[in-house]
């Protein structure tokens, strides 16, 4: 028998249920599938098989004494960059540059800035003597005004004759009497009565007979007839919320 506190049994491997060394796989090193990300791929080279030698062909194919650099792999080019040093080339001559103090800087705006405008004023170029095309106001355009434009759409016009009394619409020969001559009916006799009011003059001010005394004559907060006397109030101390209230009527358990 073994004593758990003052003896621990050593663990047996057998009772141990998860899988072995042997169920657990790395990626391959060789080639260059599924190769091993975490190591470098050396280059790879492929046999083919031998060509049959014929008469009439020739073998193209480069030999074993060819050498492939081992940057060059069957995805292309595997190579960093590469520099070379030569000699600094002569200049062609003279450089034409301005030089710093050329530059004023300090008559330039800041870029964050706005400016106006500015203009610059320049000499009148001559003018042609021999100028065959005529200037703009030699052009006329057709007046938009009236209803004989061809290529625009008018609108629809009129015009103002003279007053004709004979013969006219004002001319009234059955003596009929005009709009003016007839009376219109108040609506109030077929329609509802709407409200109606009157204008009356100002009444006279009412003379001051009762001496009664205004609203700001009474003052509520005197008044002591349903109490002992008139509520006052004091400012005093502002006291902690958290001081123990004075309890004068203890209870006898």
């Amino acid at each position: 028998m073994e004593d758990s506190g003052l003896k621990k049994t050593p663990a047996i491997a057998a009772r141990e249920t998860g899988p072995g060394p042997g169920c657990y796989t790395l990626p391959p090193t060789v080639g260059f599938v599924n190769h091993d990300y975490t190591r470098f791929t050396s280059p790879a080279y492929s046999f083919h098989q031998r060509l049959k030698n014929r008469l009439d062909l020739k073998d193209s194919s480069p030999g074993p004494c060819y050498f492939v650099h081992p940057e060059l792999t069957r995805f292309g080019r595997a190579k960093g960059p590469s520099y070379s040093m030569l000699a600094r080339a002569r200049p062609p001559g003279l450089p034409q540059t301005p030089g710093p103090g050329a530059y004023s800087p300090e008559r330039a705006p800041p870029p964050s800035q706005q400016r106006p405008p500015s203009f610059s004023i320049g000499a009148r170029t001559k003018s042609r003597l021999v100028d065959p095309v005529p200037a703009p106001n030699s052009y006329t355009l057709p007046s938009l005004l009236g209803p004989r434009v061809p290529s625009k759409p008018s609108s629809p016009s009129f015009t103002i004759r003279g007053w004709n009394a004979k013969g006219s619409y004002a001319e009234d020969l059955s003596q009929t009497p005009g709009p003016g001559r007839y009376n219109t009916t108040d609506p109030s006799v077929y329609l509802c009565r709407p409200p109606s009011f009157s204008m009356l003059g100002r009444l006279k001010k009412p003379t001051q007979v009762s001496h009664t005394p205004g609203p700001g004559a009474h003052s509520p907060e005197k008044v002591k007839v349903h109490r002992a006397r008139a509520p006052s109030y004091s400012l005093g101390v502002r006291h902690s919320e958290f001081l123990m209230p004075l309890i004068t009527d203890v209870p006898e358990w």
